[in-house]
């Protein structure tokens, strides 16, 4: 519908009409946003990223009423926002993912629980070390469940992630119904509930799934980590493209010795850990078992 104007009216353009940007951000804000994310989750951001980190910090000075990102980066440095710290790390971590994503680890999962469980005997304990917003955890208690043919397998999944967000939306287990449209009907109607009247196009996943995980905040460069070892399974999956050569073989050689002499460690699937630490070898595609010698 057209509008009349007053003819005495000037429109003064939005700086983003006009091709501007709504806060300066200067080559050097960038340097030193890449140095403050290395320095706090170990992220080395590349040079094509510059324009990723001005959309994604531009909502944290929106929300804090700030009007530049140095002004911003000034207050975080001087430890003027304390609790701004978590918003930052959050704001620039990448949470892609999906419901058995890179399917081909899913099988060998299953072989190797049972194995280990016929083994050791006892429950066994899994650590997904970078969950996102769940999907991967809760594929990794679906494929237990059902190489042991019960929704309450002798398993224990801690599940970790550096932003507190995806945390929570992966604690409360419910999706779009759209993330699951792939997933086999069968294994869908098995570990998912459909939501109906206010909640429909929702799924929630099954309670007896969501028991088997226990969710927790946990930063991998953190001097200390909030998990006790030995694993059976550790997941670190496409997180190590993050970080420098440097910083995987530190997090690798802290991951040694969680794991129990069998355990398996799956990566992504353009992550190699073999020219990083001595102490892994390849067990199968993007699988690593301990090097005994």
């Amino acid at each position: 519908m057209a509008m009349n104007v007053p003819h005495n009216t000037t429109r003064q353009p939005d700086r983003h009409e006009a091709g501007g940007k709504e806060f300066d951000f200067t080559r050097a804000d960038f340097e030193r946003v890449r140095g403050l994310i290395y320095q706090r989750a170990g992220i080395s951001l590349a040079d094509s990223k510059q324009e990723m980190v001005y959309s994604r910090l531009a909502r944290r000075l929106r929300a804090n009423g700030i009007a530049s990102f140095a002004s911003y980066l000034d207050a975080l440095e001087a430890g003027r926002m304390p609790a701004e710290w978590e918003s930052f790390t959050n704001a620039l971590t990448t949470n892609l993912t999906s419901f058995f994503r890179e399917a081909h680890h899913f099988p060998l999962l299953a072989e190797h629980v049972l194995k280990a469980r016929t083994r050791h005997g006892g429950p066994l304990t899994i650590w997904c070390s970078a969950s996102s917003t769940g999907e991967e955890p809760y594929s990794i208690a679906m494929t237990v469940c059902e190489a042991f043919d019960t929704l309450t397998p002798p398993v224990q999944i801690v599940a970790t992630d550096i932003d507190t967000n995806v945390l929570a939306t992966a604690s409360a287990g419910v999706y779009p119904i759209e993330r699951v449209d792939k997933m086999d009907q069968a294994r869908l109607r098995r570990f998912f509930l459909k939501g109906k009247g206010a909640q429909e196009g929702l799924v929630r996943v099954r309670p007896e799934l969501r028991q088997l995980i226990t969710f927790r905040q946990l930063n991998l460069l953190a001097d200390g980590w909030d998990v006790k070892g030995p694993f059976d399974v550790i997941f670190c999956r496409n997180v190590m493209i993050y970080f420098d050569k440097a910083t995987q073989r530190k997090i690798l050689a802290r991951f040694v010795p969680l794991m129990k002499p069998d355990a398996l460690l799956f990566a992504g699937h353009s992550e190699n850990f073999l020219y990083v630490s001595d102490a892994l070898r390849l067990r199968g595609k993007t699988v690593y078992e301990l090097n005994h010698g």
